[in-house]
């Protein structure tokens, strides 16, 4: 028999300054109902699995908490901010063992039925990273990366040599290409990349 897999928490990652964008992309609103942060975090809790947010920002914080929702805790990152790599580094060491999916803030045509695909794909080598790909190139920051004690060694020691690129990372790690519809999976960082969004998101 096979150990169960790892509990999966669904890890939103909202600590950006939205520079290339000129706004802060979390706050965006999004046709569905309330912002990008506020949408995406309903979303993930269809999966009915525990959810954090890491976010440097109090207002992040504060409009997440103000949903109620009872799987969802708020961890306020401290500096240094160095990116999505020693993001995923702070997670791995505060849930061990877990199944973390972790998510960004600017996909904003991400559907539920393709969180679950990721997850399904996940679930048959539950030791390996998972990550979106776009048919052209990775995503990894929508992605499923076991935080069990090898995985979170080999990240300790990648972190202490200086390291912030999370693709060269992966290239050392076990890692699954999980292909996804491109457009549901579109992250969103420029203006122009608006016109590809949901359109409450241009108003």
């Amino acid at each position: 028999m096979h150990p169960p897999s790892p509990a999966l928490r669904c890890c939103l990652l909202s600590g950006g300054r939205s520079v290339r964008m000129g706004t802060d992309k979390a706050l965006l609103p999004h046709p569905d109902g309330g912002t990008w942060l506020e949408r995406t975090l309903r979303l993930l809790a269809e999966l009915d699995a525990p959810i954090t947010l890491l976010t440097r920002w109090p207002q992040h914080q504060a409009l997440a908490e103000a949903l109620q929702l009872p799987q969802l805790e708020t961890l306020r990152e401290p500096p240094p901010w160095e990116g999505p790599l020693l993001a995923l580094h702070r997670l791995m060491e505060q849930h061990p063992n877990e199944q973390l999916l972790l998510c960004p803030v600017d996909m904003p045509n991400l559907n539920a039925a393709t969180l679950i695909e990721l997850r399904d794909a996940a679930a048959s080598a539950p030791q390996r990273i998972h990550v979106a790909h776009d048919g052209e190139r990775r995503q990894p920051l929508l992605g499923i990366y076991p935080s069990e004690s090898a995985m979170r060694a080999a990240l300790s020691v990648t972190i202490a040599s200086g390291e912030r690129k999370l693709q060269r990372w992966l290239e050392r790690q076990p890692t699954s290409d999980v292909a996804l519809e491109a457009q549901t999976i579109l992250n969103v960082n420029l203006p122009e990349g608006l016109s590809h969004a949901p359109e409450q998101a241009r108003a």
